[in-house]
Parts: structure tokens; C-alpha cells; sequence
């Protein structure tokens, strides 16, 4: 399989255009991916924009790419949205990573009640911007044309709005319905709730089923934080005939 790389020139390029892949992105493709003129290389520009190429030259800090190939690959319907609660230690950012992966179509960073990490003033936009470049990074390594939003960080009263808006589905060890048992029969956007460590707390469960939101459980045994959301994202793309 060719590497793949990002760069939002991309989105205008045509057959026997060539485009310029420079900084971190140059860098990577000539330092760290080691990639040779005359190499095939696929780029997106994380919006659709699925373009097939041959390295021409190749620089520490330049890349040109002579395009062969252009596919606009449209974005999924109905999406999927993983609400992603601060947890400490870097178990949000594996979920969000591994959540990418597995083909995410919007991720929502939730400051939750019980959250032991809290994202306060400056921090929320740098802690926003660093799941953005996981989300960014790991689209690159599934080679995916489409790459995931980052929305600012939400509280609860923001989540209700969303759950009046889209299905959402929280994912609670208690719950009576097991994902697997859901149907998805309208085109809906899926949002998946994931808690932190310490679970979703009962007024915000409330809150949210008040909203429209269904609680759903995976199955006998709690999952951490950090496998929760991948597991279940791994269930709505089957259920959603997305594999």
C-alpha cells in the first residue's frame, strides 16, 4: 500500500497538477517515512479529496507530488460522534486515537462531572489542539480521506442540546439494552457517550435520557475509559453496515 500523507492543497489539485508538501509534512514523508522520488503516494486533505501520485523530487523540507489520480470520496451519512469524557492520564487520547482508527466522524472532548482532568482558560483550546493532532495523525495511519472534527470541550447542558438533535446512545454498565440489540433505521447521526474513570454521574444520566438519550451497556464487564468508545464505535459500524 502507498504511504499517505495530508495537505490541504489537496482540495484543488488536479490530474498532472503537482503539489508541494512542505514543513512537518515534508519532513515527515522524507525523514521519518524515507520516501524516494519515483515512489507512489496517496494525499487528502482530511475533506474528501483523495489524490494518487509519484513523488518527483524529494527534500528534507519539500516534497513535490505529480498527481495521477483524483477520487472525491463523500463524506459519511449518517456520522458517527464519539462524546469522549476528560480522563486522567492519557486514557482520553488513546480512545480518541483508537476511536479515528476505527472510522470516528466527529469527536467531542465532555468536561464530566467526574472528570479528574478539567480543562480551564487556556488549556481547554491546548488541550483541544492535541486531540486534534492525535485525531490528525491517526487518520493518516488508517488512510482515511476524511479526518475527524475536534469540537471545543462541552459540559452537560451542551450534550442535552445534542441529544435532542442526533441519537445518542450512553454507554452504562446498568443499562437494560445491550448495543448490540439496537437497530439503526434512520439516518440520524449516531453519538456515543463515553464516561470517565469514575462513571457517568446520575444526574447527568438523567439529564441526558430527558434529552432523548438511550442508555446502552456492551456487556457483563467494565470497560475503562480508554477501550469503552472503540469497542462500541466497533458495534455501530457493523450495525450500520459500514463493514
Amino acid at each position: 500500500m502507498a504511504l499517505h500523507f495530508h495537505d490541504p492543497s489537496a482540495a484543488e489539485a488536479a490530474v498532472g497538477d503537482a503539489i508541494e508538501l512542505g514543513g512537518s509534512e515534508a519532513h515527515h514523508a522524507a525523514a521519518v517515512r524515507r520516501v524516494r522520488a519515483g515512489e507512489g503516494v496517496t494525499v487528502t486533505d482530511g475533506r474528501g479529496a483523495w489524490i494518487t501520485g509519484t513523488c518527483e523530487s524529494v527534500e528534507r523540507d519539500r516534497v513535490v507530488v505529480r498527481i495521477t489520480a483524483r477520487e472525491d470520496v463523500p463524506a459519511p451519512r449518517p456520522r458517527l460522534v464519539l462524546v469522549q469524557a476528560l480522563a486522567k492520564g492519557d486514557r482520553d487520547e488513546l480512545a480518541v486515537q483508537a476511536a479515528t482508527e476505527l472510522g470516528v466522524d466527529g469527536v467531542v472532548p465532555w468536561q464530566a462531572a467526574r472528570s479528574v482532568s478539567r480543562w480551564e482558560g487556556a488549556k481547554a483550546e491546548k488541550g483541544r489542539a492535541r486531540w486534534a493532532a492525535i485525531v490528525r495523525e491517526a487518520a493518516k495511519q488508517a488512510h482515511r480521506a476524511w479526518i475527524a472534527e475536534v469540537a471545543p470541550v462541552e459540559a452537560i447542558a451542551a450534550l442535552a442540546q445534542r441529544a435532542a438533535q442526533a441519537r445518542m446512545l450512553v454507554l452504562d454498565p446498568t443499562a437494560d439494552t445491550a448495543l448490540t440489540e439496537v437497530s439503526f433505521t434512520d439516518a440520524r447521526d449516531v453519538v456515543l457517550v463515553v464516561g470517565p474513570e469514575g462513571g457517568i454521574a446520575p444526574e447527568e444520566l438523567d439529564r441526558l435520557a430527558q434529552a432523548g438519550a438511550e442508555r446502552v451497556r456492551l456487556g457483563a464487564t467494565i470497560l475503562r475509559t480508554s477501550t469503552a468508545g472503540p469497542a462500541a464505535l466497533a458495534v455501530v459500524n457493523a450495525g450500520l453496515g459500514r463493514w
